[in-house]
């Protein structure tokens, strides 16, 4: 797990790696970059630890991980934490408290940390003005940027700016690159796997090491590129229609990729399971693969490969001239009418309409739980399972899904864990392409 040092005589704080070799009586540690600023440190021009993947450990307690997905998802971008105290089911001042023991820092005050620093990422990367680098990263004003800026990094955007390493800079030619961090031993050509066993036709392929997928920005259609980049990063390359929100773009393909969780604690524990702990110890950087939505987990799950493919050709919207076999987006959920999916000679035409119908329940968004997808109608246990598994839930196990259960058959049952859903991905990562449904 990522710590940060921070220094009290210097109100410096850095990521482990940093040349600067202070006394260790003068140094703090803390586990997020926001506890450190909450306490008033500022980061070091040296290691610049904002471009350091900072997800949240994965033993913290469960609503704390659904409350960040939460955050990271855009709860407080207009809302507050009363609001969001009320979606996860506890008072305020108890969410602060939660907050404060495990992160270190409020959710407003990790909100603006995690602003700030995808800002402060566009700034070093990109060349977009700084009005676009303010809407982009998710604040609601120029003036609530330059501030929070100053606040962060004590130096206004401009003057940020003009201090990048050009050097260091990405070229922006043919979309908007930007690096991914990840965590040191993240295994890319094991994530990129799953997400191409599983993949939608013609809206996500990989291409060798590539992994591209359409999206939907305000009813207009972008490409996105994750690929293997240097340094403990991967390159996410976003062609989009509009920049503003693109915090949110990249939020989300940080969670598609896995990279948004430390599966550290996780590994440890099943590493000493006599099934699971070879494949642990081949794949130690394997992480859970994300999804986009929750509708193509279920649409691709109940119709299998097959069947999505004639959902995406015939209700989507193509996008011509696309790399790699993408000719689509995804259809929006209105378009996943039980009618024109019985007009298709759908199976399960009546339950795929219905989970479309339900598109936007709650529970099928970020920070979610296998008992809060109870509440959406029409699910049965193993499309919950299904979905949960893709939208980050640790304790979800897809046990339906015909790869894992041939790998379940091929090495046996995994004993006991507190951690199922990585433990479905190493079955399901050893069951190579072959068990794709």
């Amino acid at each position: 797990m990522t710590t940060y040092s921070a220094v009290v005589t210097t109100g410096i704080y850095c990521r482990p790696g940093c040349g600067a070799r202070p006394l260790a009586k003068n140094v703090l540690t803390f586990e997020h970059a926001a506890a450190a600023e909450a306490e008033g440190f500022r980061a070091c021009l040296r290691c610049r630890p904002y471009r350091v993947a900072g997800p949240v450990t994965s033993d913290a307690p469960e609503l704390v991980c659904r409350a960040v997905q939460l955050v990271i998802g855009g709860a407080l971008d207009d809302g507050t934490e009363a609001a969001l105290a009320e979606r996860v089911g506890l008072s305020p001042r108890h969410l602060r408290r939660l907050f404060l023991q495990h992160l270190g820092a409020s959710p407003d005050q990790l909100a603006r940390s995690r602003r700030a620093h995808f800002a402060r990422r566009l700034l070093d990367d990109t060349d977009l003005t700084v009005l676009d680098v303010a809407f982009a990263s998710g604040f609601g004003s120029l003036r609530q940027f330059n501030r929070t800026m100053r606040e962060v990094f004590r130096a206004a955007p401009s003057d940020l700016r003009e201090r990048r390493r050009r050097a260091d800079r990405l070229v922006a030619d043919g979309g908007l690159p930007l690096r991914l961090p990840v965590l040191p031993g993240y295994d890319w050509d094991a994530v990129r796997g799953l997400l191409a066993a599983r993949a939608v036709p013609g809206v996500e392929a990989v291409d060798g090491a590539v992994y591209r997928r359409t999206i939907t920005v305000e009813g207009a259609p972008g490409v996105l590129e994750l690929s293997p980049g240097d340094g403990g990063h991967l390159l996410l390359r976003a062609h989009l229609p509009y920049w503003e929100g693109l915090i949110h773009v990249v939020d989300r393909a940080a969670r598609l990729a896995g990279t948004d969780v430390d599966p550290g604690p996780a590994v440890a524990e099943l590493a000493t399971d006599p099934v699971l702990g070879p494949l642990v110890r081949a794949r130690p950087g394997l992480a859970v693969p994300g999804t986009w939505s929750a509708l193509e987990v279920g649409v691709r799950a109940l119709a299998g490969a097959s069947g999505v493919r004639t959902v995406v050709q015939s209700l989507g919207t193509p996008v011509p001239g696309l790399p790699g076999g993408l000719t689509h987006t995804f259809p929006p959920a209105s378009a996943l009418t039980a009618t024109a999916l019985h007009d298709l000679g759908m199976p399960r035409a009546d339950t795929i309409a219905a989970l479309a119908k339900a598109a936007d329940h709650p529970a099928l968004g970020e920070g979610t739980s296998l008992s809060a997808l109870e509440a959406v109608p029409g699910l049965a246990e193993g499309l919950r399972h299904d979905l949960a598994f893709r939208l980050g839930v640790r304790d979800a196990f897809p046990s339906t899904d015909p790869a894992l259960r041939s790998a379940l058959r091929r090495l046996g049952t995994p004993g006991a864990t507190r951690w199922p859903a990585l433990a479905a991905a190493h079955l399901l990562a050893a069951a190579g392409p072959g068990g794709q449904q």
